[in-house]
């Protein structure tokens, strides 16, 4: 019997063999170790195989270790191998024992490097399924998963109390964690009261044991998507009759205020000959329920790419029922034709051309469609809201009784798409192309367009402050220039509706030659804020004016005022001052600028801690540069301007709180443990001289919390008690911290490692997500990027994932694992196998890698690609360079590659299913798999 739930991805692709099932589980397991992240969640696939059978055994697996463990473990290449260049791939004689035998257990080995990834030893989870079956026993029997869809999971269910078939709609642990329980159940409570014959309703909601979830009735039938992969094209009378059974739905929701954000042939289900739309609400529950979260920013946008609105695609929040009218149009269209209006290789690239590109007439390739319907369609799918049909219920009646107006409109939009282009439009194209492409990243990325946003979508609400010039003759003023503009930028943040770019970002174009409209769109802003300081006569002169982002003219706004030397405080206060007077003009609006919580009064403390703030970076300048030295000098005497700072005004906690970074930063560069432990008791009584202070200021708990969370990733304590102690509370002062000051990008970064390190994953993503959003040019931007790719990879968000791995090659093209990120994107179903590129990838990660990191990166490169080979069905080109990418103890302490390697053999279909097995589990027992820059192995059960 052919079903389908309301919205189920197929039951095919859910019936994995043994092989499949396993090939997956060891896949992500892999990429674990792989990545420098941790704590991820068990490989539940191979985990229900393992329960099928008393004869096996979980087998929990703890390894950690960092890249810069690997790097000092190194100390030179194997005898006979070459090290350091790209050729690591070096043939010697096999090692299968290693692979095969089961040895004895070697002992965990310790925690390394502040903030460096860590891996324990875990207990196994209950699987999803499990969990949802206890936690929803009283009620419904489930009995097994139907598909995944972008927001949530489908699960076939029996009703106890009615005895009928049901669908049970699971939330994503990840989405989930974002919206919270209470608003997003009584946001869906609206969806669940609509009542049509079109319409799948919702029988019941709630929360259980985590789980946000609904539940529709179990349809018999298919869904349009079923019938479109089937038939490709409907007749034209099938496809009026359900566009118009859609439209009917879609006017009595618009009628309700209910906007369904996701129509799509996956979410219109044929049941008796009768079109019913499924999912409707949700997405509306979701975005409504998500406001404040940021989701679409953040990566969960609401609607599938190819049917979605371009208003709706930007992320405004003014999308209503005709942004539905453009997806049913979108759906028409690929009934008629076959495909949507708009395809591409990436979500991107297919929300670009719902905002820039014609539709192509649906005539071109179906000649029979009539000139009302294809007018009605094209009218549908423009690109303003205005321009379509006012409701969907006038969609349809033009799709069946045309008029005069519906074919002028035809004729209009042929005579303005098909024009043949003149010569200069021709030799344009390729530029129109790249402007498609880039046009769909800023589509993505871009926030709520206001009233005010300018014709190049730059919104003058979006702004960067510059850091101000030292125009002094002895450039003896930049402390005082970079206080300056970092207490306007800390000023200006507190405006809610201001969005202003970190001093991290700024600060890539600290006395930068680029064209200042270049600066505004690579923050993406359209407002710049310039300045500088002068010394004239014993006293501070500074200016300040406004720039247009989208042009890069100054607005004419400018300002100049001069003060005492002793009087720089009241120079701070006056530039903010006027700095709001100017923004008020420019944007029409009253502008309130909170005052500081914890600020002086003192002109020497001020002073003083900007001296040791623009000390501090000359010693990460200086790192930069590899003089360790000189930088540790530059620590010490940052460290006496703050001294001399706190002692000028001891009731001010800034100067406290960054003495303590500077000591936790001292921490962080020591190579030995125990010269680290006075370091970070330094960094720790720094914060809690600063909470005596000033209780609960947020940057001394994130402080706190950060020294104690590196103070347990060091294992300085071998009391479990006390470890277990510092871990509570390092997460509790990071999660106050965060929620004191959602501004705190950094303290963002640390909980969503230790999330990791807990096994949180969802969490740490959302935690990651939060930290990139409120500053993407943090100095761990790669490290949280990268956490994200993981995150997602290991939550089996493959699309996800690919978002991630792009925007970190878009943003760090030379970070080789940004390169890794695509070759590992190849061992999933996200992308194909593609052997040339694979090895290209191998190319460019041996030329990015750092020298000291080469040998084993280039031997861990080429297992991945020997995966790819495996996965792509070249058996023996597999076994060949999986042999070469083998490496010694010496170079592979704690086996890495060694998991890489079973789990590539795993992935070939040619050898004994029983044999790659049992490497596994031998590479398990041993201990040996886990890779040198760490992750979490919690459970892997290993069929026989």
């Amino acid at each position: 019997m052919a079903a389908s739930s309301a919205c189920r991805a197929g039951e095919g692709e859910k019936r994995e063999s043994a092989s499949r099932r396993w090939l997956r589980a060891t896949m992500s397991l892999c990429v674990r170790r792989a990545l420098c992240h941790t704590a991820m969640r068990s490989a539940r696939p191979a985990m229900a195989m393992a329960r099928k059978t008393t004869a096996n055994k979980r087998l929990m697996l703890g390894v950690r270790s960092t890249r810069q463990d690997r790097a000092r473990n190194l100390g030179g290449a194997p005898a006979g191998r070459r090290a350091g260049s790209g050729a690591g791939l070096v043939m010697r004689p096999p090692i299968t024992r290693e692979l095969e035998a089961v040895g004895q257990e070697r002992p965990l080995p310790a925690r390394w490097r502040a903030l460096g990834p860590r891996c324990i030893l875990r207990r196994p989870v209950p699987e999803p399924l499990d969990s949802l079956r206890d936690a929803l026993a009283d009620r419904y029997t489930v009995e097994r998963e139907l598909g995944r869809g972008g927001m949530a999971t489908v699960f076939l269910a029996e009703d106890r109390k009615h005895g009928r078939p049901v669908a049970i709609k699971v939330l994503h642990s990840e989405l989930a964690a974002a919206l919270g329980a209470e608003r997003f159940l009584r946001e869906i409570e609206i969806a669940a009261r609509l009542q049509h014959p079109h319409i799948l309703p919702l029988y019941d909601s709630g929360s259980a044991a985590g789980f946000l979830y609904y539940v529709m009735p179990y349809v018999e039938g298919e869904s349009l998507r079923d019938r479109l992969t089937r038939e490709k094209q409907l007749s034209l009378e099938d496809t009026l009759r359900v566009a118009n059974e859609v439209a009917g739905a879609l006017a009595y929701a618009h009628s309700h205020a209910v906007v369904h954000r996701d129509i799509k042939p996956e979410n219109i289900m044929l049941s008796g000959g009768t079109a019913v739309v499924a999912d409707f609400g949700i997405a509306r529950a979701v975005t409504a329920a998500g406001e404040g979260h940021h989701l679409t920013q953040t990566g969960t946008l609401i609607g599938t790419p190819a049917y979605m609105s371009p208003e709706q695609a930007s992320g405004s929040g003014e999308v209503d029922g005709r942004s539905d009218e453009y997806s049913l149009a979108c759906v028409v269209y690929e009934m008629l034709v076959g495909e949507p209006p708009f395809t591409g290789p990436t979500a991107q690239a297919i929300i670009a051309r719902h905002s820039l590109d014609l539709v192509s007439p649906p005539s071109i390739v179906r000649a029979s469609i009539p000139d009302a319907v294809e007018g009605a369609i094209l009218r549908a799918l423009s690109k303003v809201p205005a321009d379509r049909y006012p409701t969907t219920a006038l969609f349809a009646e033009a799709l069946n009784r045309p008029s005069a107006a519906t074919g002028a409109y035809r004729r209009a939009t042929l005579e303005r798409g098909l024009k043949r282009p003149s010569s200069v439009v021709w030799r344009l194209l390729p530029v129109a192309a790249v402007v498609a492409v880039l046009g769909g990243y800023f589509v993505i990325r871009s926030a709520r367009a206001g009233r005010g946003v300018a014709t190049s979508g730059l919104d003058p609400k979006h702004i960067a402050v510059l850091y101000f010039d030292d125009l002094s003759r002895d450039h003896s003023l930049g402390y005082l220039a970079d206080g300056l503009t970092e207490a306007l930028i800390d000023a200006l943040r507190q405006v809610p509706t201001l969005t202003v770019a970190s001093k991290n970002g700024v600060g890539l174009y600290r006395s930068s030659a680029v064209r200042l409209d270049s600066v505004a769109r690579a923050l993406n802003v359209g407002t710049i804020v310039a300045g500088s300081v002068d010394g004239v006569g014993g006293r501070y002169r500074v200016s300040v004016n406004l720039i247009d982002g989208a042009s890069g003219a100054d607005l004419g706004k400018r300002a100049s005022f001069e003060q005492p030397i002793g009087a720089v405080l009241a120079i701070r206060d006056s530039l903010t001052r006027r700095a709001v007077e100017f923004l008020r003009v420019r944007l029409g609006e009253e502008l309130r600028v909170r005052e500081e919580r914890a600020g002086t009064q003192s002109v020497a403390a001020w002073s003083l801690v900007q001296q040791g703030e623009r000390t501090r970076k000359d010693a990460e300048a200086r790192l930069q540069k590899d003089e360790v030295d000189a930088a540790f000098a530059a620590f010490a005497r940052a460290d006496s301007l703050l001294a001399l700072a706190e002692a000028a005004d001891p009731a001010w906690v800034e100067p406290i709180v960054q003495r303590g970074w500077i000591a936790h930063r001292r921490a962080r560069l020591t190579s030995d443990r125990k010269r680290a432990a006075p370091w970070l008791d330094l960094a720790l009584g720094h914060a809690e001289r600063a909470l005596r202070l000033s209780p609960g200021y947020p940057r001394a708990l994130e402080l706190r919390g950060t020294a104690r969370y590196t103070e347990w990733l060091l294992e300085l304590s071998a009391d479990p008690a006390t470890q277990a102690t510092l871990l509570t509370g390092a997460r509790q002062d990071l999660e106050a911290a965060t929620q004191a000051d959602p501004s705190l990008a950094g303290a963002f970064s640390t909980l969503s490692h230790l999330y990791y390190q807990t096994e949180d994953v969802a969490a740490a993503v959302l935690a990651a997500r939060k930290a990139y959003e409120e500053d993407a040019y943090l100095t761990v931007a790669t490290d949280v990027l990268w956490r994200l790719f993981i995150g997602s990879y290991d939550l089996e968000q493959f699309g996800q994932a690919t978002r991630w791995c792009q925007e970190g090659v878009a943003r760090f093209p030379r970070y080789y694992r940004f390169a890794e990120c695509r070759l590992w994107l190849m061992t999933t179903d996200a992308a194909q196998p593609d052997v040339g590129e694979a090895w290209r990838l191998y190319a460019e990660i041996d030329t990015a890698t750092p020298a000291p990191a080469k040998p084993f990166e280039m031997h861990r490169a080429g297992m991945i690609v020997g995966a790819i080979l495996a996965r792509a069905g070249l058996a023996d080109s597999a076994r060949h360079v999986l042999f070469a990418a083998r490496a010694a103890a010496r170079l592979d302490p704690q086996r890495d590659l060694v998991a890489l390697e079973a789990f590539a053999r795993i992935g070939s279909s040619s050898w004994n299913a029983k044999r790659r097995r049992g490497t596994v589990s031998a590479a398990f027992a041993q201990r040996r798999c886990c890779d040198a820059t760490g992750s979490v192995v919690r459970a892997v059960g290993v069929a026989p």
